[in-house]
C-alpha cells in the first residue's frame, strides 16, 4: 500500500493516538465542528476533499422486501478519494446500500457501477474480481474465533492471491503496524478487547489494497477513546494511502469529525447531502432531530399510552 501526498492544500496535523497498549501514528486530526452544538456556536470551516471522479455511481435504484420498500428511486455518486458518511434511522436502507454496491445484493430496479463496472449485471467471476478492491469493515467485526489475529488477516490473500506464505507473512505484518497492532499475530480474537478486534478487522479489511473501504458501524460498542481512534485510523487510511471511504453510522461526533461528505438516508430517499459544517446546519427538522437525537413523537405518544394503560389496570 502506498502512501500517496495530499495534494488537495490541506494541512492536517500529525497525531499519535494509543488505546489498548498500542500506538498508531500518522492520523489526521480533524476535530469535529462546534456546529454539532448549534449554528451559533462558530466553529471555523474545515478543508473537505472535493475528490476525484466517480468510483461508485448508483442509479435510480429501488429495493424492496416484500411490501417494505427499502430504497425509493436512488442516486448517487461517490467520488474517489472521499469519506462519504450514510446516517439515518435504522430500517432505512443504509446496509442494504452497502451490500448492493458490493452485490451481496440486486436492486430491483436502477443500476449499480464500481469503477466503470455495471456490478448488478456481473457474472460471479467478475464479482470475485470486483470484490478484491473492496474493503469491507462489518458491525460486529466478524472475525473467526477459530483463526488466530495472523491467519484472520491472512485469509483474503490465501483465497485470493497467489502470494507466497513469505509475501503473506510480509503483507500482514504490514497492515498490523498500520493500525497498531503489530507482533500479535498470534493472539487470539476471544483475548482481545472490542476495540482491538475491530483493528484487526480493518487490517483484514484493508490487506488486498482495496480501493474502497466500507464501513457498517464501526463505532458500536466501543468507548469514546477507542471509537476515537477508529476515527483516527479511518482518516490516515484517507489521506495518507488515499483510499475512498464509505462509512455508515449512527455516531454522530464520529460522522462529523472523518466526513468529507455526509448525507442522510430517510424512508428510502436521500433528504439532505453536503460537506458536514453545511449539513449540521441545515435547518430540515428530520436532519436536526437525527443530529440532536429527537424521539419520534408519535412513538413517544404510543408508548405513553401503553404506560397509561399499564397504570389503569393495576
Amino acid at each position: 500500500m502506498t502512501e500517496q501526498t495530499d495534494n488537495m492544500g490541506q494541512d492536517p496535523k500529525a497525531s499519535t493516538a494509543e488505546a489498548d497498549g498500542h500506538v498508531v501514528s500518522g492520523a489526521g486530526w480533524r476535530p469535529y465542528p462546534a456546529t454539532m452544538l448549534g449554528p451559533e456556536a462558530g466553529a471555523a470551516p474545515r478543508p473537505h476533499r472535493p475528490g476525484g471522479d466517480t468510483l461508485v455511481h448508483l442509479d435510480g435504484v429501488s429495493k424492496s422486501f416484500g411490501s417494505l420498500r427499502v430504497l425509493n428511486s436512488v442516486s448517487l455518486e461517490i467520488k474517489r478519494g472521499q469519506t462519504t458518511v450514510i446516517i439515518g434511522p435504522s430500517g432505512t436502507g443504509k446496509s442494504v446500500l452497502l451490500k448492493l454496491i458490493v452485490g451481496l445484493l440486486l436492486p430491483d430496479r436502477g443500476e449499480v457501477y464500481f469503477d466503470g463496472g455495471r456490478v448488478d449485471k456481473m457474472s460471479p467471476t467478475d464479482l470475485v474480481e470486483i470484490r478484491k478492491e473492496i474493503g469491507f469493515l462489518f458491525q460486529m467485526s466478524a472475525l473467526f474465533d477459530s483463526m488466530d489475529v495472523g491467519q484472520n488477516v491472512e485469509f483474503p490473500l490465501v483465497e485470493h492471491t497467489d502470494m507466497t506464505a513469505a509475501q503473506r507473512d510480509e503483507r500482514v505484518d504490514r497492515v498490523l503496524r498500520m493500525v497498531g497492532l503489530s507482533g500479535l499475530q498470534h493472539k487470539w480474537p476471544s483475548m482481545m478487547s472490542g476495540g482491538q478486534r475491530k483493528r484487526v478487522a480493518l487490517a483484514r479489511a484493508i490487506v488486498l489494497e482495496p480501493m474502497l473501504v466500507m464501513y457498517d458501524e464501526p463505532t458500536t460498542g466501543l468507548d469514546p477513546i477507542r471509537a476515537d481512534l477508529i476515527n483516527e485510523l479511518i482518516i490516515a487510511l484517507n489521506t495518507k494511502f488515499g483510499i475512498t471511504s464509505i462509512v455508515v453510522t449512527h455516531d454522530m461526533v464520529s460522522a462529523a469529525k472523518i466526513a468529507d461528505r455526509m448525507l442522510l438516508l430517510y424512508d428510502g430517499n436521500i433528504i439532505c447531502d453536503g460537506d458536514p459544517e453545511t449539513f449540521l446546519r441545515s435547518e430540515n427538522p428530520l436532519v436536526q432531530k437525527f443530529i440532536q437525537g429527537q424521539a419520534d413523537q408519535i412513538e413517544l405518544e404510543s408508548i405513553r399510552k401503553g404506560l397509561d394503560t399499564q397504570r389503569v389496570e393495576e
